[in-house]
């Protein structure tokens, strides 16, 4: 898997699709045999129906070919009573079994397939204890052959219709990037976990294209308006237009719209329902040159951007030409898909205030949009981010959302989404958003943020105790901005939707090691008791003024104040005892000098450098703050010993940090640079990984993580702790930094002089950047630079000698 990590959801069918009473019997002994018998009944009230999802098996027995090619005679799936969940307060829920057949089969029946993949991994994780993973992939070839067989029978229930996955700007953090293998391993762990309510993004720039050539636009008027690869999920927002590093290729458009063909086929054939684009009413500014009595808006300024590349142009939907426009959408992806869906995401105000604060305009706002959604599909439901009203709750008053949510005048026709639950509900606030029903959501991460977070109690808890007091809710989901770690809170939130009390947390994590190492002729109890440390501290976070994943203070630009204590959604305040993390990182080190072949275990490997990381981290932070203290002393001179001590011991942090990520290329800056060259089309030179073209691909992506924008409009917003990154741009930062601090006391620092240092070397970056793993071939070896930047040897000699070296001599050993 070249990007790492990866999460959504699967379901059966969508709102307007018809049921289906089914029965099929098939077992993976031939592919060819399965045999499905269906007879279908629309439930829908409308003139128009999707096609259903199918009710064949075979997609299920593909999965098992995939991942359990050994044994994928020994699965026996059975669909009965086939339902398909609604957009509806009294839809049905999902069930399965799991037994041993009288032919000896490990028989699953449900009345889904998201039931049906479900179950599996029931199966899979309690019976076999083996499971797919984030970053490392999928472990279930790990299984004892022969595979065991259930003792007695295990039955499953949702306890909502609707597992839902993804953020819109999840597409631009993690997954921009990804080919056809990424995705496939993706779904198929979607399937798994019983996502039935994927987002489908990919490709949509093509049918925008398509629609706006209808209508007039020249193809250079057009891209103009889209965006780069890994910022594309904000010009579909409308917070950003067109692209500082150059347009959009057309090849790039036109091999992305192929993807998604592959994407949506292989949701369906899992039994998950997609939801697809609609149009929201950004248009590119050439519009008005074509329709000049359009009533258009541009939108406000987003996040200090010039206005070249914000201000996004937004047409009205009381214009005649937005229905038109929407129709086309519509009209556009059921020819190309199949009328496949009834849900469509449809995201106005992320983080744009309205024209006008007017009741009147804004509950005309959403029946304009509602009305050209449902003429263009009478089965349509708007899905809606309800993210807006958190992150501008200055302007959504209570009436105001209520005068925008009335526009949507039957509530079934809108499925709103919570989207940060766990930590800024807004459901209680908004009434159940006046009676529409909704999807209770953890967001957790921030921009791909990566220290060890999470709030297993509120995960647990808070969503069941939500769907007693809220009859309108019909969904749990993930919508996280970066998927970049801490998997177990993912799990445990879709495992949580199968079950209406909360999961006993401390038997989650034991058996989450168990199945974690699967493959290892033993399990030291010295990694039970690493996790079981890292539940109780990490994962434990109850101060909700640090929400959401913290981000490490050396990922940001070095100051000599505003880096500590951060809270919020990007906090740099740690919550926990950084000693009780220091002990589970021992424990784990630990369990490999009790049995050494779990170095050539890569869930063993992976959270090594992990956990390694996150204490560095917090290495970093402590030692920072003493040697800021130490230079601020009324005498530095006195301390000149004791500064330069801490300085060194800061930049010898990033060089070990460095060293233990570079290990593993989940970890690595050239993994993800690689992966963005790799979207370029094979050319006639022999160096096809540093073409022209793929040179752009490698600096959007580049770009992304560094300034995120042509000057650093949001600066170090999706940092990353990644080798190549922290030794060529966290560590030269920090060191031009510690150097001027070095030579310049407290009375004589100058702010503009010491950011203008750093500053140079953050422009820099942007071209000598482009160099790491350039030529090396998406997830290959070390491009130029990074040779002299790696010290020692492999993870294991790397952990156990220099970073245990350094926290020594910092005495937290």
């Amino acid at each position: 898997m070249r990007l790492g990590s990866i999460v959504a959801l699967l379901a059966l069918s969508s709102a307007a699709a018809p049921t289906a009473t089914a029965t099929a019997t098939a077992t993976s002994t031939s592919t060819s045999t399965s045999t499905s018998t269906s007879t279908s009944t629309s439930t829908s009230t409308s003139t128009s129906t999707s096609t259903s999802t199918s009710t064949s098996t075979q997609g299920l027995h593909d999965l098992v070919k995939r991942r359990l090619p050994s044994h994928c005679h020994d699965f026996l799936f059975t669909l009965q009573n086939a339902s398909v969940p609604t957009n509806s307060t009294h839809s049905a829920l999902d069930e399965y079994s799991i037994a041993t057949a009288t032919n000896g089969s490990i028989a699953i029946q449900g009345n889904s397939l998201s039931a049906l993949a479900t179950g599996l991994r029931r199966y899979l994780t309690d019976v076999a204890h083996v499971d797919m993973y984030w970053f490392i992939g999928s472990r279930l070839d790990q299984a004892t052959s022969p595979l065991p067989r259930p003792n007695g029978t295990i039955h499953g229930k949702s306890i909502v219709p609707w597992r839902y996955y993804f953020n819109t700007v999840t597409f631009s953090y993690t997954t921009p990037f990804y080919d056809w293998d990424d995705w496939e391993l993706q779904l198929d762990w979607l399937a798994l976990h019983g996502v039935n309510l994927p987002l489908a993004w990919v490709g949509f720039e093509q049918i925008l294209l398509d629609v706006f050539r209808d209508i007039g636009l020249a193809d250079h008027e057009i891209t103009a308006f889209f965006s780069g690869p890994a910022f594309q999920s904000w010009n579909r927002f409308g917070n950003i237009q067109g692209s500082w590093n150059g347009t959009l290729p057309l090849s790039f458009i036109s091999s992305q719209f192929a993807l998604q063909k592959q994407i949506v086929t292989r949701m369906l054939e899992l039994g998950m329902s997609p939801i697809l684009p609609a149009f929201t009413g950004f248009v590119p500014r050439a519009i008005t040159k074509h329709y000049p009595n359009a009533t258009v808006i541009n939108g406000s300024r987003w996040e200090g951007f010039e206005s070249q590349y914000t201000n996004t142009t937004f047409l009205e939907p009381s214009d005649p030409l937005f229905a038109t426009l929407q129709a086309s959408v519509i009209s556009k992806q059921i020819e190309y898909y199949g009328n496949i869906t009834s849900f469509y995401t449809l995201d106005q105000y992320n983080e744009n205030d309205p024209y006008s604060g007017d009741l009147d305009y804004l509950r005309n706002v959403t029946r304009g949009t509602w009305q050209s959604l449902k003429s263009a599909n009478p089965s349509a439901t708007w899905v809606m981010q309800g993210w807006l009203f958190y992150s501008n709750s200055d302007f959504w008053t209570t009436d105001r959302i209520s005068a925008y949510l009335s526009g949507v005048e039957e509530d079934q026709d809108m499925l709103v989404l919570d989207l940060f639950s766990e930590s800024q509900p807004q459901w209680q606030r908004t009434d159940s958003y006046s009676g529409k029903p909704w999807v209770w959501n953890q967001l957790h991460n921030y921009g791909g943020n990566m220290g060890l977070y999470g709030q297993m109690d509120n995960i647990t808890i808070n969503p069941i105790a939500a769907l007693h007091d809220s009859p309108t809710m019909v969904g749990m989901g993930l919508t996280p901005e970066g998927q970049e770690g801490n998997e177990i809170m993912y799990k445990l939130l879709l495992d949580q939707a199968w079950s209406s009390t909360p999961l006993d947390t401390a038997q989650y994590f034991h058996s989450w090691t168990t199945s974690r190492y699967a493959g290892n002729n033993s399990l030291p109890e010295a990694l039970y008791t690493a996790w079981q440390l890292l539940r109780t501290s990490a994962y434990n976070n109850t101060n909700l003024t640090s929400n959401a994943v913290p981000k490490a203070i050396f990922e940001l630009a070095p100051n000599i104040t505003g880096l500590v204590a951060r809270t919020g959604h990007h906090p740099t305040t740690i919550r926990y005892d950084p000693a009780v993390v220091v002990t589970a990182w021992q424990q784990l080190l630990s369990a490999s000098d009790q049995d050494a072949r779990l170095w050539n275990n890569p869930a063993y490997e992976h959270d090594v450098a992990d956990v390694t990381r996150q204490v560095l981290a917090n290495a970093f932070l402590s030692t920072y703050t003493s040697t800021m203290a130490t230079w601020n002393a009324t005498s530095p001179q006195a301390n000149a010993t004791l500064l330069a001590s801490g300085i060194s011991s800061l930049k010898k942090l990033l060089a070990d940090l460095d060293s233990v990520l570079l290990a593993l290329p989940q970890f690595r800056l050239d993994t993800w640079l690689d992966s963005a060259r790799a979207l370029a089309p094979p050319s006639n030179t022999s160096n096809t990984s540093t073409s022209p073209l793929s040179e752009y691909y490698a600096l959007d992506a580049l770009n992304q993580i560094t300034l995120w924008g042509p000057t650093g409009e949001i600066n170090d917003y999706a940092s990353k702790s990644w080798g190549g990154l922290v030794g060529q741009y966290y560590l030269p930062r920090w060191s031009v930094f510690l150097d001027y601090l070095a030579a310049t006391s407290p009375a004589d620092y100058d702010a503009h002089v010491a950011r203008a240092r750093v500053k140079e070397l953050e422009m820099n970056f942007q071209v000598s950047g482009l160099q790491v793993g350039a030529g090396a071939g998406a997830g290959a070896g070390a491009g130029p630079g990074l040779e002299e930047v790696k010290v020692g040897g492999g993870l294991n000699e790397v952990v156990k000698g220099d970073v245990a070296d350094a926290l020594r001599t910092l005495g937290m050993l």
